[in-house]
C-alpha cells in the first residue's frame, strides 16, 4: 500500500489542485464528480482529475490515505478539502471562493 500512498502524495505535492474523481474531467463518471467538476471549471480553477475507476489500487488508496469513505475528494495545494457535499455546502456559504483566494489559486 505504501507504493500507491507515494503516488498519491507525489501527485498531489506536483499539482495545485488534484481530484480523485470518477471518470475523467471531461467524462465525469458519476454526478457527484460531475458536480465538482462543475464548480471548478466554474471558478475557472486548472485541475488534475485523477480517475480512480482506472486502477483498484489508486481507488481504494485514496480512501485509505485521506480515511475518507467516498469519492470525489479534492485537494487544494496540499490539502484535503472533502467530497461533493463539503465542496457545494463552502461555494453556497462563499467559502470556497476565499479558499481559492487564500490559497492563491483564484485572483481577487
Amino acid at each position: 500500500m505504501s507504493d500507491i500512498f507515494n503516488t498519491i502524495q507525489q501527485t498531489i505535492d506536483a499539482n495545485p489542485v488534484v481530484l480523485f474523481m470518477k471518470g475523467t474531467p471531461d467524462i465525469p463518471a458519476c454526478g457527484f464528480s460531475a458536480t465538482v467538476v462543475s464548480v471548478l471549471n466554474h471558478f475557472n480553477v486548472p485541475f488534475k482529475g485523477m480517475d480512480v475507476m482506472q486502477d483498484p489500487q489508486l481507488r481504494q488508496g485514496i480512501k485509505d490515505f485521506t480515511q475518507w469513505p467516498t469519492i470525489p475528494q479534492l485537494y487544494i495545494k496540499g490539502e484535503f478539502i472533502g467530497g461533493c457535499d463539503i465542496v457545494r455546502e463552502m461555494v453556497q456559504s462563499g467559502e470556497f471562493e476565499s479558499l481559492l483566494k487564500n490559497k492563491d489559486i483564484l485572483k481577487s
